[in-house]
């Protein structure tokens, strides 16, 4: 199914604002984006990827959970975490790749490289996408 169906009705989630770059159809969010303290190089920081695509409610819900998730005070913060949202549309190899795979969430590895993570559930609760992505982002 190429458009894909969307069940039922999910009211915004409420969370903190976040900076966002856009560079070539591609959205960079970065929760401290906005604070004058914020003093992180690109080489040190944390980095994730998601594909995604214009009118995808389960890209939006998990972008909104994603960004709930890095906003969260908790002993492993993900407030140096940096969200890049890439539209699949915008790129042939994305789209060919991600087509019927949508939300695609990866880590960019210190090499540059990327891994695919593990598909998150829809239904999964803002703590434990933050758990999963604090484990991810440790190994």
């Amino acid at each position: 199914m190429a458009g894909g169906l969307a069940i039922g009705f999910r009211p915004p989630l409420k969370h903190a604002v976040v900076g966002v770059k856009v560079l070539n159809h591609q959205k960079v969010f970065s929760p401290l984006a906005f604070s004058s303290s914020s003093s992180s190089s690109s080489s040190t920081s944390r980095k994730l990827i998601l594909y995604s695509k214009p009118g995808c409610c389960l890209c939006d819900g998990l972008k909104e959970k994603l960004n709930s998730a890095f906003c969260l005070s908790t002993p492993h913060s993900l407030h140096d975490v940096q969200l890049q949202v890439r539209d699949i549309t915008s790129n042939p190899d994305w789209e060919k790749a991600y087509q019927y795979e949508i939300p695609v969430l990866a880590r960019v590895r210190p090499d540059g490289t990327e891994e695919v993570l593990p598909r998150l559930s829809p239904r999964i609760g803002v703590e434990a996408i933050h758990k999963k992505i604090a484990a991810a982002l440790t190994k």
